[in-house]
């Protein structure tokens, strides 16, 4: 008898088994048969792609790859043949991600992409599918989807159609709640009464239904209606829903944890099973059943569960329904890094997936292949102390590294000396400045630490947005202060002529134009000559002459109070703060912010006009062509990207977390700012540096705050505790280091720039070991022999460097001059010195009377 065996098996006297050998031709050859794109893949990632059937949540934490497994999944259906490239819904959250999803994928199939239209957007995909019907929706096909812009100039029209004040009752403030209202997937006749009575004495739900009748006559729709349209004609048409869920065999989802609830929605409709003809009941369509809202909640159920659990579902007599079987869905997110609940997301939606979705499968993407050792140690241990997780721990196969760095600042000043000095060490160190990132919690910080930047002359970049000069509100309110100071500067009263609304257009500022050639003078005095005539209309000259009398009132109180006061009221009584404290979007409360801190960053020059040269200083400075430069930006800004070192600044109670997050959301608020934290280490490769200021600048007034609750929360074994290389260090006795209040031996200075080694070899000629106008490193930079008075006073800042001359200084240095002394100012003109505190003098001045300057600003006469 002749026994069969498998072919690795058959042994012979004398001949051993054969294996391929490992990289010879049979095994490279072998190798080539399987699909190359798995090469690579740890196991869990290799699980989350292979696994096809049924619902899927891939829980990816901060750089474990799950760009490529999604990618990879994508081209593994398409390679075995479970489906045709229109057969794939692929949502992604940004047109970039889907971009270069599909640039992967070419990558990866050796082919481009062709044929997959329903990789996108959420607004993308639900946009196309609302032009393929669009008549159910009481739209033609080639309907326009608003701007905001469109939205507000719309809503406005309504508000005077409804005799609404709209300086009390803003469109703006209307657009941001019908917005949230359509993210949460809410028709007008479902808004809560209570929320629609917020807003127009009680008329906001009318105005929410005025509004979207007036789009159907427009032929419009919104980004909010790009989804909630589909909604509404998948629930009363389950024909239309039917048709998308029998095309889509697969559907993925990225960035779930992001998903607002009508996306949500959206998803879970076409990700059920579709129904048999003739019988809508089987399938679950959310919403439709009597009575039910999209936000009811009772005590056993869930707002989800409503319109997905059997209690929910439509019932056709007493009999209940069981609920459809679901497809092969599978989310990509993490619910550690859901971090814009402001704008609508609901981290619910991935934390009740396996709720959603009975029996799905969860893979779990732990090995992180970005952070060192100790960072994910650290990061890891401050997210577990969320309650609202799914949970997971990330590890690393690399190095431990460099432990996580805690820095204490005597205040927000010295916070940005340390991160340049830092930052100048790892830039001698070989380290690329692109390479490092500073990610603030609120963009106000930016501005002392690009002021920091510009006198080190370090290149460096704002992520997300415009530099703190360049903002708007910043230009406006400069704009409003060059006036005062040069009634000349026809650019700046131009941008502010009309800013705030005064009703002066177009057509008034093209006349004072016309006015302004023929005399040859600037637009101001053209202004000033118009308002007496009768070329413009009576409101259009009243509301002139008032800006014309408001400028020549502000340059009067320019000479009797300081110019922070100054800046203060203009920004008051030109209304200028009562229109962004009007405005309702969810950048106002940013930009009034940002005005107190350009207040505030005033405090640090002698004068408005000193104050307006060192602007002109900034502004000149051309970043935007930068290759190697230091990349700021805010936490949420920072989501995606990954610096070899990350500095945070500001960690402290009321900062970060955010006490406005904290008194409107309560724990929820609090475990969004934890997951905000977490986001922020793990965008660091090998370094990631924490800051916090004992001292700091809120809301126009010194306080002293208290280090953030998240410092405890990180591990002691991965941390270390460093003192601040901008100054008087944290530490000593009492924790407290020692005060430049009361240390008259300042720290010592390792600046390499051309402009220091200049004032330095200036200090070196000039009497006393000091040129006037340089800087004395035997000195404090706060005198012992000025009292402090109690409270933090605004500090005055290391003298400005321009050019190796220092243009200003208030520092307790002992001046050159003595009273009696004879000077002239380019400005004041002759005088003569009748006080000196430090190098602060007192002069009588020929014709300007008596006045207040630095030493720095004068000369012997």
């Amino acid at each position: 008898m002749i026994r069969m065996t498998e072919p690795n098996r058959v042994s012979h006297h004398g001949v051993p088994d054969h294996q391929p050998a490992a990289g010879g031709i049979a095994a490279r050859a072998r190798a080539t048969a399987g699909p190359r794109y798995l090469d690579g893949l740890n196991p869990e990632q290799r699980e989350a792609v292979e696994t096809l059937d049924g619902p899927v949540l891939v829980l990816a934490g901060a750089g474990t790859g799950k760009t490529r497994v999604l990618t990879t999944r994508i081209a593994h259906i398409l390679s075995q043949g479970r489906a045709r490239p229109n057969e794939i819904l692929s949502v992604t959250f940004t047109n970039k991600a889907a971009r270069e999803m599909k640039l992967r994928l070419g990558h990866m199939l050796g082919q481009a992409v062709e044929g997959m239209p329903w990789l996108g957007t959420f607004h993308s995909i639900g946009g196309r599918i609302l032009r393929s019907h669009a008549e159910m929706a009481q739209l033609k096909s080639n309907f326009t989807v608003l701007d905001v812009d469109d939205q507000i100039r719309l809503l406005k029209q309504l508000l005077q159609a409804e005799n609404i004040d709209d300086k009390r009752w803003p469109a703006r403030m209307l657009a941001g709640l019908i917005d949230g209202w359509k993210n949460r997937g809410l028709a007008p006749s479902q808004v809560p009464a209570g929320e629609a009575a917020v807003f127009g004495n009680g008329k906001g739900g009318k105005l929410y239904a005025s509004y979207q009748e007036r789009l159907k006559i427009l032929n419009a729709a919104d980004f909010g209606d790009l989804l909630l349209e589909d909604i509404r004609i998948f629930r009363e048409h389950p024909d239309v829903l039917r048709q998308y869920q029998q095309r889509f065999k697969f559907i993925l989802v990225d960035e779930y944890q992001d998903t607002n609830v009508a996306q949500y929605l959206w998803l879970r409709l076409l990700s059920q099973a579709p129904s048999k003809p003739g019988n809508s009941l089987s399938t679950v369509i959310p919403g439709q059943a009597e009575g039910l809202n999209p936000e009811s909640r009772d005590e056993e159920d869930s707002r989800r569960d409503s319109g997905f659990a059997p209690g929910g579902a439509p019932r056709n007599d007493a009999t209940p329904q069981p609920p459809a079987p679901l497809k092969n869905i599978c989310c990509v997110g993490d619910d550690d890094q859901s971090i814009y609940g402001w704008r609508g997301a609901e981290v619910d939606n991935i934390l009740r997936f396996e709720h959603d979705f009975p029996g799905a499968k969860v893979i779990r993407l732990e090995r992180n292949y970005r952070s060192t050792g100790h960072i994910l140690s650290a990061a890891s241990y401050l997210i577990a102390h969320n309650e609202g997780r799914l949970g997971k721990t990330l590890r690393t196969e690399d190095v431990e590294g460099e432990k996580v760095t805690v820095t204490g600042a005597w205040d927000s000043e010295e916070e940005a000396r340390g991160i340049g000095e830092e930052i100048e060490e790892l830039q001698r160190a070989g380290e690329k400045l692109n390479e490092i990132a500073i990610l603030v919690r609120a963009s106000y910080q930016m501005r002392e630490i690009e002021d920091r930047f510009v006198t080190l002359g370090l290149p460096y970049r704002v992520i997300g947005g415009p530099r703190f000069y360049e903002r708007a509100e910043i230009r406006d309110a400069l704009a409003y202060l060059r006036v005062i100071n040069s009634p000349a500067d026809d650019l700046a009263f131009e941008r502010i002529v009309n800013v705030p609304k005064r009703g002066l257009g177009d057509a008034t500022v093209q006349l004072l134009h016309d006015h302004a050639r023929k005399r040859r003078i600037p637009l101001f005095e053209a202004a000033r000559t118009v308002v007496d005539t009768d070329e413009l209309k009576p409101k259009a000259r009243g509301s002139l002459r008032e800006l014309v009398l408001s400028f020549d009132r502000w340059r009067v109180r320019r000479e009797v109070t300081t110019h922070t006061e100054l800046a203060e009221v203009v920004l008051d009584e030109s209304g200028y703060t009562e229109m962004w404290q009007k405005d309702r979007s969810a950048d106002a409360a940013g930009r009034l912010e940002n005005l107190k801190e350009l207040v505030r960053s005033m405090e640090e020059f002698e004068n408005l006009q000193g104050f307006l040269e060192h602007i002109s200083l900034v502004m000149d400075r051309d970043g935007g062509g930068e290759d190697d430069a230091v990349s700021l930006m805010t936490l949420h800004s920072a989501k995606g990207l990954e610096f070899d070192n990350v500095f945070l600044p500001g960690w402290e109670e009321g900062l970060f977390p955010s006490q406005r997050t904290l008194d409107e959301q309560g724990r929820a608020g609090l475990e969004e700012e934890r997951r905000l934290a977490h986001v922020g280490l793990t965008r660091a490769r090998r370094r990631a540096k924490l800051y916090f200021a004992t001292n700091r600048r809120i809301h126009g007034t010194w306080s002293t705050t208290i280090p953030s609750r998240f410092l405890d929360e990180l591990p002691a074994a991965s941390v270390e505790i460093t003192e601040s290389k901008g100054g008087s260090g944290w530490g000593g006795s009492g924790g407290y280091g020692p005060s430049r209040f009361d240390n008259v031996e300042s720290f010592g200075s390792s600046y390499t720039t051309p402009g220091w080694q200049r004032a330095q070899a200036n200090r070196a000629r000039g009497s006393k070991g000091q040129a006037r106008g340089g800087f004395d490193e035997e000195q404090s930079t706060y005198s012992a022999r000025e009292p402090f008075s109690g409270g933090f006073a605004p500090k005055k800042r290391a003298p400005l460097t321009i050019e190796g001359e220092l243009v200003a200084k208030s520092t307790g240095t002992v001046s050159d001059f003595a009273p009696e002394d004879r000077v002239f100012h380019q400005k004041f003109g002759y005088g003569h010195v009748v006080k000196v505190e430090g190098n602060k003098l007192t002069i009588v001045f020929d014709k300007a009377g008596e006045k207040k300057v630095v030493d720095s600003f004068v000369e012997r006469a």
